[in-house]
C-alpha cells in the first residue's frame, strides 16, 4: 500500500475527528473545552491542507498550513489572556 492510497482515509479520519469536535462546541459545558474544540479545528485544517499539498504536489498549500498554524497559536493565547481569571491570593 502507497501513501497516495492512505490519503483519502487520512482525510476521512480527520474528517470525523471534525465532527467529533463540533459535537464538543456544541455540547461543551464551559468556555475552555469548546476553545480546545476550536483549536482541533485549526489543527485539523493544517493537517488536511497538508495532505493535500502532498497529494497534489502545490507547495502553495503549506504555506497557507504554516499560517493556519500560527493563527490558531494566536487565538489559544487571546482566549487564555481575555477568559482565564486568576486564583485570588496568586500573583
Amino acid at each position: 500500500m502507497t501513501i497516495d492510497a492512505v490519503h483519502p482515509w487520512l482525510a476521512l479520519f480527520l474528517l470525523a475527528n471534525l465532527l467529533a469536535g463540533l459535537w464538543r462546541v456544541l455540547t461543551g459545558p464551559t468556555a475552555a473545552d469548546r476553545m480546545l474544540s476550536t483549536q482541533l479545528f485549526g489543527t485539523t485544517a493544517v493537517a488536511l491542507l497538508a495532505i493535500e499539498a502532498d497529494t497534489r504536489a502545490m507547495p502553495a498549500l503549506r504555506d497557507v498550513a504554516l499560517v493556519f498554524a500560527l493563527l490558531a497559536a494566536i487565538t489559544a493565547v487571546a482566549f487564555v489572556r481575555r477568559v482565564w481569571q486568576p486564583r485570588e491570593g496568586s500573583k
